[in-house]
């Protein structure tokens, strides 16, 4: 399987309600999503693994009650 690196725009641009905003404040904190800085720590370029932003949405499913 080939990785798709998204830019911290393109995550946005897929979940709704999120901005760069709270996922620049979750990096600083180390919480997840998972990130790469492939220029190193103090590097600006910041890629998400699609695969795991939609592990991260799936892991956040609330259950519910039958209706």
């Amino acid at each position: 399987m080939t990785e798709q690196w998204l830019s911290p725009a393109q995550v946005c641009s897929l979940l709704p309600g999120m901005t760069e905003e709270i996922l620049s404040e979750r990096r600083k904190k180390r919480l997840d999503p998972p990130y790469f800085k492939p220029t190193g720590d103090r590097g600006k370029v910041v890629l998400y693994d699609r695969s795991d932003i939609t592990a991260w949405v799936r892991a956040s499913k609330v259950a519910t009650r039958p209706g």
